[in-house]
């Protein structure tokens, strides 16, 4: 019998499976204690993964981490069925105990209400939202308890280590959460996946990745003030909103009107491109978490 989390690899198909610390047969999310499976982080098997991915190259290991990939897009195919799924991008940056990751964790309450949040599983607003939704249910003094035992470790740099502990205080909190999703990547193994996701849907390659978190966000998307990052990700969903039917269009919100129309002026270009399309009334610029999360209640 084979062991839980585990599918059948064709048999055609040679795969060396010491060589990879990440199992080409797996069929299955991950939980966070399962990538955070040992103390220093770097015996962790998030750790190994990084590291062999840096230095395999070689066909059986290319085809190692394909058919690693395809078993998690099996594995959240069938997590994502039954449930309404939400978005949150943002930017890796916002530290622990700053205005702006308390603004993400509230996001991620409120949407956390009514639909299962969604982020790219890395640390900063995505590991805020991903807290702010597991708690969903508890007293907001959860919440505010949980902000502060984590703003004593700002961010993972310079111990991976105390940033994971603390992460470990602050899920006690509440014994059960609430399902929240994270998809992070190897390709960024500098940037450790956050805790506080329930599910981890980790993949090797980026764009696999990119693809399908934004195609499972069928609820629509809120869109945090970030970076390169988070820029990629709101042209790839007007992309896909363009060309979709009207029946089709998910929401996509962008928070912060200064930030989107002068830091980074993707508004403008992404309201001209929403013009005359399906997407034109989908597509929102608001200033707060809070008009951001209403205009998902009136939609329940």
């Amino acid at each position: 019998m084979k062991p839980a989390g585990q599918r059948e690899v064709p048999e055609r198909v040679v795969v060396v499976r010491d060589s990879s610390p990440a199992d080409p047969g797996r069929d299955g999310l991950y939980s966070p204690d399962e990538l955070y499976d040992a103390t220093p982080y770097l015996e962790s098997l998030d750790a190994r993964a990084y590291s062999w991915a840096l230095a395999e190259r070689s066909p059986e290991s290319l085809l190692s981490r394909a058919l690693h990939d395809e078993g998690i897009d099996q594995a959240l195919g069938r997590w994502c069925a039954t449930r309404s799924l939400v978005g949150v991008m943002g930017g890796h940056a916002a530290l622990r105990g700053s205005r702006g990751y308390a603004d993400a964790a509230h996001l991620g309450r409120l949407l956390g209400a009514t639909r299962t949040v969604a982020t790219g599983g890395g640390p900063g607003a995505m590991e805020a939202a991903n807290l702010g939704a597991s708690l969903a249910p508890a007293e907001d003094a959860a919440l505010d308890e949980g902000l502060t035992l984590l703003a004593a470790v700002p961010t993972f740099r310079p111990s991976i280590d105390d940033w994971v502990a603390s992460a470990r205080r602050a899920r006690a909190l509440w014994p059960d959460p609430s399902p929240t999703l994270g998809v992070p990547t190897w390709h960024y193994g500098d940037e450790p996946p956050n805790l506080l996701a329930t599910a981890i849907a980790k993949y090797f390659r980026n764009a696999q990745r990119e693809a399908i978190l934004l195609q499972i966000c069928d609820a629509g998307i809120v869109f945090l003030p970030g970076a390169a990052g988070t820029v990629q990700e709101i042209f790839q969903d007007a992309c896909e909103n363009y060309y979709a039917a009207e029946d089709k269009v998910a929401p996509m919100v962008l928070v912060g009107k200064r930030y989107w129309t002068e830091t980074l002026p993707a508004w403008p270009l992404l309201a001209a491109l929403a013009g005359g399309r399906a997407m034109e009334e989908h597509v929102h610029l608001v200033d707060t978490v809070d008009e951001a999360a209403s205009l998902f209640a009136a939609a329940s």
